[in-house]
C-alpha cells in the first residue's frame, strides 16, 4: 500500500510539472529493400491539474495509512 501511494505522489508531481507523461517513438515509414526511412512519433499521456491534485492527495493518504498501520 506504501508503495502505491508513493506511486501515485510521484505521478501527480509529474503532472504538475510537465502536465503530463510523453515519449517519442521510432516508426518506420517506408520499408522498400535497402531503403528505410524512419520518423519520430511523438506520444503522450496528458494530465490535468485536477487528476495530478487527486493523484497527489490520495497518495499522500495511503503513505500515511500505511505508517498508521504499522
Amino acid at each position: 500500500m506504501k508503495i502505491l501511494g508513493i506511486l501515485l505522489i510521484v505521478l501527480g508531481l509529474i503532472g504538475f510539472i510537465w502536465g503530463g507523461v510523453s515519449w517519442t517513438r521510432d516508426e518506420t515509414v517506408l520499408d522498400a529493400g535497402p531503403l528505410e526511412i524512419q520518423a519520430e512519433k511523438r506520444e503522450g499521456i496528458p494530465m490535468t491539474p485536477v487528476a495530478s491534485g487527486i493523484s497527489l492527495v490520495a497518495g499522500l493518504v495511503l503513505v500515511v495509512a500505511a505508517g498508521r498501520r504499522s
